[in-house]
């Protein structure tokens, strides 16, 4: 697949050669999903590493969607850098396919990022997906990069309920078979559900997950690529990059 361009307007475009049809989106998925790699543990929770946040937010009204990347120290969770892109949604709600409509903005953002992420965490799933392709996965194939996904909601699949305290954690099942974990990042709150994207262990997935949640349910990575999306959609943010924040 070819980058994206820019429209007149400034947005980024998909690739001409992006799909644009259920059938076209599923034959992709066909194809890259061999190419996850799930044999690697990853960066190792605990040592220096840049972890990035991704995540999108949409004006359906104007078929607009707004991504941002934020780079953190994941040892201090403080700001490293951050950028934004928004571009235009050329691919239709699909249940299952939500990568096909925000991809391409993501990677825009990510693109204009100048330092290397170690791991991206992906508000969403990995593994964890019908199809065992979610965007988590995808993101990760597309550009090699270390990728996990942490979403809010377990989807279409089943779990009990992992320990009161943090770091607890019980699996995610399609029927038998373990497609993620429960994670309780919080005291009693309720847990996150983690999923391989490409290139990191479940385990070091739930390490990152829980060192990066140190104060809040979410990772701090999603809250931040979450705010910032948001401000970018609203016109406060500038698509582009601040360093140093």
């Amino acid at each position: 697949m070819t980058t994206a361009h820019l429209d007149h307007d400034g947005r980024e475009n998909p690739p001409g050669d992006w799909p644009t049809t259920e059938a076209e989106a599923l034959a992709v998925q066909d194809e890259l999903r061999g190419r996850v790699v799930t044999d690697e543990a990853g960066p190792p929770p605990g040592e220096p590493l840049v972890a990035v946040g991704v995540d999108v937010a949409y004006d359906d009204e104007r078929d607009v969607v707004a991504a941002a990347a934020v780079a953190l120290d994941a040892q201090t969770l403080d700001v490293v850098e951050e950028a934004t892109a928004v571009g235009r949604v050329a691919f239709p709600y699909v249940p299952g396919l939500l990568a096909f409509r925000e991809i391409p903005t993501v990677l825009a953002a990510l693109d204009r990022l100048t330092v290397t992420p170690g791991l991206v965490v992906c508000d969403g799933y990995g593994l964890a997906h019908p199809r065992r392709f979610g965007l988590a996965a995808h993101l990760g194939v597309l550009t090699g990069l270390p990728t996990i996904g942490v979403a809010k909601n377990p989807f279409t699949f089943t779990y009990a309920p992992p320990g009161p305290r943090r770091g607890d954690t019980s699996a995610l099942l399609d029927g038998d078979e373990e497609v993620g974990r429960a994670l309780r990042t919080q005291d009693g709150v309720k847990p996150v559900f983690v999923s391989v994207g490409h290139r990191v262990s479940l385990d070091h997935a739930c390490a990152h997950a829980l060192r990066l949640a140190r104060d809040f349910r979410l990772p701090e990575t999603t809250r931040a690529a979450d705010s910032l999306c948001r401000r970018a959609l609203s016109g406060v943010g500038e698509p582009g990059r601040s360093t140093g924040v």
